[in-house]
């Protein structure tokens, strides 16, 4: 189909892996994004989301924190 891409083109093109392209379709996150049967047809305009993964480290070791938190509260 003209003017779209598979995943794996995309996945190249964003220097992501395939699978990454698939969750992100599955989750809306590539707006104009639409399945045929099981392949996924992504417009060749998209842009890539966002990574919205942590990545300041502020929640490394959160349930230790957590736990001496209320041991201190006992």
């Amino acid at each position: 189909m003209e003017g779209f891409l598979t995943i794996k083109e995309v996945a190249e093109k964003w220097n992501i892996t395939g699978r990454q392209v698939q969750k992100m379709c599955s989750d809306g996150k590539i707006p104009g994004a639409s399945k045929f049967g099981k392949a996924w047809a992504i417009p060749a305009d998209a842009e890539k989301p966002p990574d919205g993964r942590i990545t300041t480290g502020n929640y490394k070791n959160w349930r230790k924190k957590n736990n001496s938190l209320h041991k201190n509260k006992e």
